[in-house]
């Protein structure tokens, strides 16, 4: 039996607690998540010295992790839309363990590219997924709740370089092992998750829930794919800029700056904390004065500090990243809970969508500027892609939207 579960409208005084509980977990869940994906891209200059490997075969590897981790996001999606099963959260990470085994023993590139397909299926998995339980246990603060959820990624995504240069850097890639030992816990974590939604399937297998609310705009369907096509282009200029700094931050710095490895990895920490601090206050912002501004503010807001950092020296230059992180981080909750509100009966899809292409967008930057960077240098990449926030202009096509409620059920 094919179950589509529906977000609540709100909480009840006995469950509001236990709904932020949730979202506490999930966020959770997405912070060891994303601590697994930000570490394997923080070690690319360990694997890089270790196999002797090109910018470009380092661009190929990041190509074939960001592919792995997002064509199949949307197809993910579909299928925990009609399959709901309260165990998918636990199967991606048990693949992001054997991934980072695999890594840690890699001694050709063949399975290095071996380990990342498992590691971006294990992100394919969790991101659609558990986005998907955060709109359920949102309680209908849905900026908030993306929020919560996405800056237990960023935070995440942050820590990864740090524990990377503690762990990784001085002793060898074998260390590698250490983190699939950490994924153990992640997945006892999980735990409240599994039993939450396990009863929430329960409830509405027996009926017991008569009506629920479902969030819509009033809008056509033209204009509807309209704005998710505005959303997609944002997205590109969001990710593909996200991914020069990402993927060749650490390079960058040390090409142009002669910083160390360790030390570049302090400076992509402090860039991925702002990320995460943008992350929680883009979401209320979106919730409060509406998700069209943040993203206008969060995009093209950052043209100016990336326009100024080619021309950086070491220390504005981690100034300027911070600046930019903040920014710019604050705009995919608001994306993401603005496109939800488009198309609230396929939160699966487009969850699975939005992250698919954050991953698929930042996968073929990668590829590109790492064949770029082997030719013209990392510095002509960064003075390149300072443009790329430019496109946020396209956000004053976006509909002023408020989301109605229409009940449905008995």
């Amino acid at each position: 039996m094919n179950i589509s579960v529906k977000p609540a409208s709100v909480s009840s005084s006995g469950s509001g607690g236990a709904s932020m509980s949730i979202l506490l977990y999930l966020s959770l869940a997405h912070l060891f998540n994303d601590t697994f994906q930000s570490t394997v891209v923080a070690v690319y200059p360990v694997i890089r010295d270790s196999l002797s490997l090109t910018f470009g075969q380092i661009g190929l590897i990041a190509f074939v992790y960001q592919i792995c981790a997002s064509v199949l996001q949307p197809v993910a999606g579909v299928l925990f839309d009609r399959y709901p099963k309260t165990w998918y959260l636990s199967a991606g990470t048990l693949s992001t363990m054997t991934g980072l085994l695999i890594l840690a023993f890699s001694q050709s590139v063949a399975s290095v590219m071996l380990a990342v397909v498992f590691v971006g299926l294990g992100s394919s998995v969790i991101h659609p997924e558990a986005s998907r339980l955060t709109h359920f246990a949102s309680g209908g603060r849905h900026g908030l709740a993306q929020s919560v959820f996405q800056v237990g990624g960023n935070f995440g995504g942050s820590i990864g370089p740090l524990l990377a240069a503690a762990i990784v850097a001085p002793y060898g890639q074998r260390y590698l092992a250490v983190f699939a030992g950490i994924a153990v816990i992640s997945l006892l974590t999980k735990s409240p998750v599994v039993k939450w939604y396990r009863e929430r399937l329960r409830s509405f297998r027996s009926d017991t829930l008569k009506k629920e609310v479902i969030h819509r705009v009033r809008l056509s369907k033209r204009k509807i794919y309209f704005s998710l096509f505005i959303l997609l282009v944002l997205m590109f200029s969001k990710h593909a800029y996200s991914a020069s700094l990402s993927s060749f931050y650490t390079f960058y710095l040390i090409e142009k700056f002669g910083v160390t490895t360790q030390q570049s990895q302090l400076f992509l920490f402090a860039f991925l904390f702002a990320s995460a601090v943008g992350t929680f206050l883009g979401g209320p912002i979106g919730d409060r004065v509406g998700r069209k501004y943040v993203i206008w503010f969060s995009i093209l807001g950052t043209a100016p500090f990336s326009l100024l950092m080619p021309h950086a020296n070491l220390l504005w230059t981690c100034v300027l990243s911070v600046c930019i992180g903040v920014v710019l981080s604050s705009a995919f909750s608001a994306i993401l809970v603005y496109a939800q509100e488009l198309l609230p009966t396929k939160l699966g899809l487009v969850s699975g969508l939005f992250f698919g292409l954050a991953f698929g967008i930042a996968g073929i930057a990668a590829a590109i500027l790492g064949s770029v960077a082997d030719v013209r240098g990392l510095e002509y990449v960064y003075r390149l892609c300072a443009y790329m926030p430019l496109l946020g202009v396209v956000a004053v096509f976006l509909p002023h939207v408020k989301p109605v409620s229409r009940r449905t059920g008995g």
